[in-house]
């Protein structure tokens, strides 16, 4: 589950992404992660997708600033662009949306973030780290995104789910 980032910054970030050799560049939407891939069996997905309708009801639009860079490392090796407004939305839909029948622990705190780098070498990271410093992007938010695993090894999204259109 994401937050896609739309055009023209998403194509900014992939094309960023492959610049510094991140192989996973063209496989991965840009987004902010709402929830980490996760497993659901066929027969959970009808209720899934009635959890998800329903946290999206509950939700209103709000406005997204990216803006900078940050960083995981030394914990991972991970150079992102930080979300400075809309990072509470954030926390807020990752609560709803990992409940239910998503619910399950996280390796790690959620902190939404823009991944622009991920298990490269430490030269790439910092100039990663350095080139996504000047990044900015402003946009609303109106929905978050269910998305498949494909066996070409993409990520495609699968259906939307527009905030405050009822249960």
């Amino acid at each position: 589950m994401s937050i896609h980032v739309p055009e023209p910054y998403g194509s900014r970030v992939q094309d960023a992404r492959a610049g510094h050799g991140d192989p996973q560049a063209r496989s991965i939407p840009t987004h902010v992660t709402l929830l980490p891939p996760t497993e659901a069996r066929p027969e959970l997905l009808p209720a899934v997708r009635r959890h998800l309708r329903a946290v999206a009801a509950a939700q209103r639009p709000f406005r997204m600033l990216l803006q900078g860079s940050g960083t995981f490392r030394p914990v991972t090796p991970v150079v992102y662009i930080r979300v400075e407004e809309g990072a509470q939305e954030c926390r807020v839909l990752e609560a709803e949306v990992r409940s239910g029948p998503l619910a399950r622990e996280l390796a790690f705190p959620y902190h939404p973030h823009v991944t622009v780098a991920h298990g490269l070498s430490e030269p790439a990271l910092d100039a990663a780290y350095e080139k996504t410093r000047g990044f900015r992007a402003v946009f609303d938010v109106a929905e978050f995104v269910l998305s498949r695993f494909g066996a070409d090894g993409v990520w495609r999204p699968w259906e939307s789910f527009r905030f405050g259109l009822g249960g």
